[in-house]
């Protein structure tokens, strides 16, 4: 696949993001080097080898949720907040 003008433009409507127009040329060549490296790894053969190789039978191991209240790391959270209260950070209203 080559990525080019058109490519990136269609890339900026689906993705609803403006690339500046200085940026445009390094962007092109960034997106054209993982391409490249995506078509490499199409050319590994993969013949003989089982769909499932990396599955697992087993689950994720689980932790216990246990939790956690220490009043010392609260209060080292909350002295960087510009506002808390009881705490809570307290932020500005955001919906009327």
């Amino acid at each position: 696949m080559q990525v080019d003008e058109t490519l990136l433009k269609r890339l900026e409507k689906l993705s609803f993001i403006t690339i500046a127009d200085e940026k445009r040329e390094e962007v092109i060549a960034q997106l054209g080097e993982i391409v490249g490296f995506v078509d490499n790894l199409s050319e590994l053969d993969t013949e003989g080898v089982d769909d499932n190789f990396a599955m697992n039978d087993s689950a994720t191991p689980l932790r216990a949720d246990t939790p956690l209240c220490d009043q010392e790391i609260i209060n080292d959270i909350l002295e960087h907040a510009p506002r808390s209260e009881e705490n809570f950070f307290v932020v500005p209203k955001i919906i009327e």
